[in-house]
């Protein structure tokens, strides 16, 4: 599985971005930057994360700095698949 393709999908479906996520790259910033990212958003896309990849999140394991680009949302979710492996 892409990590940064399906993160990108879930970010495009949970903030109806109509496509618009697949010209993300890893430096694309998040949080700050799409007007689409609110907090009900953030945890639509936590929700995902967890359904698509088999993990659980904590609240205690997320900040703001974790949807500050795709980036740090994709090594997020790659460390946390790591731990779950």
């Amino acid at each position: 599985m892409n990590t940064k393709h399906e993160v990108l999908a879930i970010l495009d479906e949970v903030l109806s971005l109509d496509g618009r996520a697949a010209d993300f790259d890893l430096d694309t910033p998040l949080l700050g930057a799409l007007p689409e990212l609110d907090s009900m958003a953030v945890v639509g896309v936590i929700n995902l994360l967890e359904e698509r990849f088999g993990f659980f999140v904590e609240d205690d394991e997320i900040d703001g700095s974790t949807f500050g680009s795709v980036g740090s949302l994709v090594a997020f979710v790659e460390g946390k698949q790591a731990h779950a492996g």
